[in-house]
């Protein structure tokens, strides 16, 4: 065969393929009739959303910053200068959001959009406006919920988050640094995303539609008009978009909305463990066959993890049924569950897998996640034998750590003065000798046990 007919057949064969793989994707992107041409649009879909979208406008009161001068009598006297000088000033913030309940006047945004606001102004599509009432705020998940008095309105359905897939079509629409509203397209590029605030509660939907200061408090959407999102964040290393956005997932969302709605505040559950992320290290160092999960690294006496039977060096695997990938989803699946209710959590313990239930407390100090870090060796660690007269509350047994050399592997490793190392490997240690045996020993990754105040965590080194 020549080389033009190996062309000529390579060029068919896409021909073919091309057309079928699209079919089987099924992507559905609208289309018009435009003079008998089919032409690709968003229009049907945004006719029916744009008018869901508002734009909030905060004002608030900022505080000066005055000069010691003016508060000289001789000063002010001198320059006539009053004797009442302002202490704040107006200021004046734009965002978005979305409204979810047209019969109520229910609009979903941002925490941060109406953080300490005195007078919330919401316009709408159509142009009217109308002040809003905050009927509640959740600075965890960057949610606040508004009310408006006000009739012929339009809502966004709140679609399924969890249907969401890498690849997915959505649109962004918001109010983009007080333009007005603006519409933009992407796809998702992440889901799952943490880390961008250490302290809220986070599972991020990561989308490459372009998303500006402003655009905090709207609205994510499917293809099929469906609210998936409520856009919170962006990454904007110059102020604007480099097309890394974040958005608020639709289920997270509805559930922040819902007790908003009954209490005013959002209740958070606490199960009262403290947990780490299960890394290949720390699966290897404590003998783990597991991939996922949220390793237990203290449980607090009493608690409902306590009641239920939880233990340290547990790693729990899911909770009621949703796969736990890491600490920052079980903190979320507990947080955003309310005080009382029953959960059913599937763990590994020694290899055998086994399901507890618990009832969850109220309370404010959820899980937390900790970090471990890896190095080859505690070089740098000055450590000795724990004794009575460091008084370590419910530790008797250990070796405490007395300093820690700067830019060493035991300060890499994340070890700080005022450890007390407990176990290697979850064989308990009581002296200098017991901890530089069981290093020795130890063929691959090493999981310390270390108490730090009143925590209790595992750090792994190599």
């Amino acid at each position: 065969m020549t080389r033009g007919a190996i062309l000529a057949f390579i060029i068919i064969l896409i021909s073919v393929i091309i057309p079928t793989s699209a079919a089987n994707a099924q992507v559905s992107i609208p289309f018009l009739n435009s003079q008998n041409q089919e032409q690709p649009t968003l229009a049907p879909v945004l006719k029916e959303a744009t008018p869901a979208v508002v734009n909030i406008a905060v004002e608030s009161q900022v505080s000066l910053e005055r000069n010691p001068l003016y508060a000289d009598p001789f000063f002010r006297r001198f320059f006539e200068f009053p004797d009442v000088q302002p202490r704040t000033r107006p200021r004046l913030s734009a965002g978005s959001g979305v409204i979810v309940d047209a019969a109520k006047g229910y609009i979903l945004t941002n925490a941060h959009v109406v953080d300490g606001g005195d007078e919330i102004l919401v316009t709408l599509k159509d142009r009217r406006q109308f002040k809003a009432e905050l009927v509640g705020s959740d600075r965890g998940t960057d949610i606040a919920l508004l009310k408006i008095d006000a009739n012929n309105l339009s809502a966004l359905r709140l679609g399924d988050s969890d249907d969401l897939e890498v690849g997915d079509f959505v649109i962004a629409i918001g109010n983009p640094f007080g333009l007005g509203q603006t519409v933009t397209s992407g796809i998702v590029s992440a889901l799952g995303r943490t880390g961008l605030n250490l302290e809220g509660y986070e599972d991020f939907i990561q989308t490459d539609a372009p998303i500006n200061p402003g655009n905090s408090g709207g609205a994510l959407i499917s293809l099929d008009g469906e609210l998936i999102g409520i856009n919170t964040a962006i990454v904007a290393p110059a102020g604007g978009n480099v097309g890394i956005g974040f958005a608020v997932p639709s289920n997270m969302a509805r559930g922040v909305m819902e007790q908003l709605i009954e209490f005013g505040e959002v209740r958070r559950g606490r199960l009262g463990v403290v947990i780490q992320d299960l890394t290949p290290d720390l699966a290897l160092a404590l003998d783990i066959d597991a991939t996922h999960g949220a390793v237990v690294s203290q449980v607090e006496e009493g608690s409902p993890a306590d009641k239920a039977g939880v233990e340290a060096g547990d790693v729990i695997l899911s909770v009621d049924g949703q796969p736990i990938d890491g600490s920052s989803d079980l903190r979320n699946q507990i947080g955003l569950k309310r005080p009382g209710s029953t959960v059913s959590l599937k763990l590994l313990r020694d290899g055998d897998e086994r399901t507890l239930r618990a009832r969850l407390a109220k309370g404010d100090s959820d899980e937390g996640s900790l970090s471990s870090t890896s190095a080859p060796k505690l070089a740098g660690a000055k450590l000795r034998a724990l004794t009575s007269a460091d008084q370590i509350p419910g530790i008797a047994k250990g070796v405490f750590v007395e300093d820690i050399a700067a830019g060493s592997p035991a300060a890499r490793a994340g070890l700080r003065p005022g450890d007390v190392i407990v176990a290697i490997n979850q064989n308990p240690v009581d002296s200098v000798g017991d901890v530089t045996a069981a290093l020795d020993r130890a063929n691959g990754p090493i999981a310390l046990s270390v108490v730090r105040g009143s925590t209790r965590l595992f750090l792994v080194i190599r």
